[in-house]
């Protein structure tokens, strides 16, 4: 739901704030307010962190990630952003394996293939697909796949907060010097959109971060597949973009997907 809302508000934003200045204020609202709630917790170590070195290379492929996903955000329809968003999936399997030595079970493997396979009947992949636009967005999923495999490392033995800290401290002067040269400033009820995209980045973040400690990283990133139907469904509310039955029939196969991965996880709690 968070990345939905996020997903809104750079819809909103797009063509009249520079992507580089909407991360700019994403970096900002969410370095307040995170610093504000680890204060008000009285959390002080959190501020420490002996992996300064992996927190950097996480964000960086971060950043260049969701420099990706908002432009695509404004020239694709909102549900095909999100299909090939879920690319990251087969990406991070792959990364996590090389790097994390996960395993791809065959079940792990029907679940990522029925997810991709959705993927594939709701975007109905042609020549047309393959556009700039398109090109950019599979781009971000590969920086997103980076990032999550070392987002997974990070959480054995960093807090949430020390990740979300440190997401927007290195992301905050990169997108500053990057947006001087194009500064707009907002208005009105950019006001607001901007707010929500601060927010709903820390908590999209939040969730990742802690589901990653419970589970493997593809595990996690599988499940994310269900906001494909909703925000094809906000798309449609919102945008007048075209509903499609491909759409449907896609969500069925990636919630398919997810019950496989569900069924291994609660076999593995019943078994114990």
């Amino acid at each position: 739901m968070s990345f939905c809302l996020m997903a809104l508000g750079a819809r909103e934003l797009s063509g009249d704030i520079p992507v580089f200045q909407t991360l700019f204020f994403r970096s900002a609202i969410g370095l307040i307010l995170i610093s504000l709630l680890i204060l008000l917790l009285d959390k002080k170590q959190v501020f420490r962190s002996e992996r300064v070195a992996l927190h950097t290379f996480r964000n960086t492929f971060h950043f260049f990630g969701q420099y990706g996903w908002f432009v695509g955000i404004g020239l694709l329809p909102l549900a095909e952003v999100f299909a090939l968003e879920f690319t990251v999936p087969i990406w991070t399997a792959i990364i996590a394996a090389l790097f994390l030595r996960e395993k791809i079970t065959p079940r792990k493997a029907v679940s990522i293939s029925l997810g991709a396979l959705g993927v594939v009947v709701i975007v109905r992949p042609g020549v047309e697909i393959v556009d700039a636009a398109s090109l950019i967005v599979l781009g971000a999923a590969i920086c997103y796949a980076v990032s999550y495999t070392a987002t997974k490392s990070l959480s054995s033995s960093e807090s949430p907060l020390t990740i979300l800290f440190y997401m927007c401290l290195v992301q905050l002067p990169v997108s500053f010097f990057l947006s001087m040269s194009v500064w707009t400033w907002p208005a009105g009820i950019q006001w607001l959109w901007l707010v929500v995209i601060g927010v709903t980045a820390l908590s999209a973040h939040f969730c990742l971060v802690k589901a990653m400690r419970y589970a493997e990283v593809t595990t996690v990133i599988t499940l994310d597949f269900l906001r494909l139907p909703l925000i094809g469904v906000l798309g449609v509310l919102l945008y007048n973009e075209a509903f499609e039955l491909y759409l449907l029939i896609g969500g069925v196969l990636m919630l398919f997907g997810n019950w496989v991965n569900f069924s291994r996880l609660t076999t593995k709690v019943d078994n114990r």
